[in-house]
């Protein structure tokens, strides 16, 4: 019998608790509600307010079949906000907007990492936030990310921007930046830049093309996450990876002292004591006042 449980006045069906979905872990299906609702949900839901949500969806875990869809899911309840997406050679499509605790657990009930776009849904193409995403070829792993990123917050710095680090929950890191609402165009002109310059100055550790040939033993600085068709995974999600990793802010102190892989993972039931400790590290993001323009 699917267990009926009602949140903020809204009644969800909560399926397959005692499924096993990270067999490494032994962690359950009920294990990652419980995060989401219990450790995840205010820093999360901070980060998915007003922005399209797109789904990748692994409801028999890692190793079963992977679904990615940016559409509202079959199902999705009337009052789960949706809101008008366009797309270049399409009429304009809806998405979900994770706008409260019960449309999170809705959405977690599907079984889901939370990926959003650089901009909110009121105004498209219009990013508030930068990303750099660092992703190691082998046999580099975050610890050579961890290298990059401090070079690039040095250089952001010089053009008044303020870098925020979270881990990828795979094998690299995001590098984050609050902006004054920018083009998105001109955020992806920006970034790719960055990452020109970054490879041109440190030609034994980057690469900022995404060809495969060019990557083992460096980090591919993915500036393409600015465009505005494109999204990155939210901050707090879980990844669809062997064990409940969570895509989890970390500190400079942290980047600066990691000497090993093992340094930068986070698994879901570390992330309680995290957010005691730190708050929600990435909460400038969500500020306005925070924002910063591009350099001219």
């Amino acid at each position: 019998m699917t267990p009926i449980t009602e949140v903020e006045g809204r009644r969800l069906s909560l399926s397959n608790l005692d499924k096993v979905l990270y067999p490494a872990t032994g962690t359950t299906k009920g294990e990652v509600l419980h995060y989401y609702a219990a450790t995840a949900a205010e820093a999360l839901l901070a980060h998915l307010r007003d922005r399209p949500v797109s789904f990748l969806r692994y409801p028999d875990g890692p190793d079963g079949q992977l679904f990615f869809t940016k559409n509202p899911p079959p199902g999705t309840p009337s009052w789960v906000r949706r809101a008008p997406v366009p797309h270049r050679e399409s009429e304009p499509s809806e998405q979900v907007v994770v706008q409260d605790l019960a449309s999170l657990m809705w959405a977690a009930n599907l079984v889901v990492e939370f990926h959003t776009p650089q901009w909110r849904a009121e105004t498209p193409a219009v990013a508030d936030r930068l990303v750099l995403d660092l992703d190691p070829g082998a046999p580099a792993t975050v610890v050579e990310c961890c290298r990059v990123a401090l070079w690039l917050r040095e250089r952001l710095a010089e053009d008044g921007l303020t870098a925020y680090g979270k881990t990828s929950g795979a094998k690299g890191m995001h590098l984050l930046v609050p902006l004054v609402p920018t083009d998105s165009a001109a955020a992806s002109a920006y970034a790719k830049g960055l990452a020109v310059r970054a490879e041109k100055e440190l030609p034994d550790l980057v690469v900022h093309r995404m060809r495969k040939a060019l990557r083992p033993g460096k980090v591919f600085v993915d500036f393409s996450q600015n465009a505005a068709a494109k999204t990155t995974a939210t901050p707090y999600t879980l990844r669809a990876r062997a064990e409940p990793a969570v895509s989890a802010p970390v500190t400079w102190a942290e980047i600066e002292g990691c000497r090993s892989p093992a340094d930068l993972v986070f698994l879901a039931d570390a992330m309680a004591a995290r957010l005691d400790r730190h708050g929600d590290l990435l909460a400038p993001l969500c500020d306005p006042e925070e924002g910063r323009p591009l350099p001219r």
